[in-house]
C-alpha cells in the first residue's frame, strides 16, 4: 500500500500520473494490468522517502550530542543517562545474564 497521492511527491510524478491513467480506464486495475505501474511506483516511492530521510538524518549526531548537553545542563548533571548506566555494575551485570540467557537461545 502507498501513501496518499494527493500530496507532492516530486520524484514521483511520472509513476503517479502513468498509475491514474491506468485506473481510469476500470477494467485494467481489475485483471491486475497496473500492477507492473504499481511496482513502479512502489519503488520510486521507497526511494523518495530515502533520501528524505537521509537529508533529515545528515547531522543526527550532532544534534544528539547537543540534546545530550542540554539535558545534561537542565537536570544539573555532568553526564548523560547512557553515561550513568554504563558505570552502573548492578545494571551492567544484568545486562551480561541477559545477553547470557540470550545467547543459549
Amino acid at each position: 500500500m502507498h501513501p496518499p497521492l494527493d500530496r507532492p511527491h516530486p520524484d514521483c510524478e511520472e509513476q503517479i500520473s502513468d498509475l491514474k491513467i491506468c485506473h481510469a480506464e476500470s477494467w485494467k486495475k481489475y485483471l491486475g494490468r497496473c500492477n507492473n505501474i504499481k511496482v513502479r511506483l512502489d519503488n520510486c516511492l521507497k526511494a523518495e522517502k530515502k533520501r528524505l530521510l537521509d537529508e533529515m538524518n545528515v547531522n543526527l549526531v550532532e544534534q544528539k550530542l547537543k540534546e545530550q548537553d542540554v539535558i545534561k545542563e537542565a537536570f544539573g548533571k555532568s553526564e548523560t543517562f547512557e553515561e550513568y548506566l554504563a558505570r552502573d555494575r548492578d545494571y551492567q551485570a544484568e545486562l551480561s545474564k541477559k545477553r547470557g540467557r540470550e545467547q543459549k537461545l
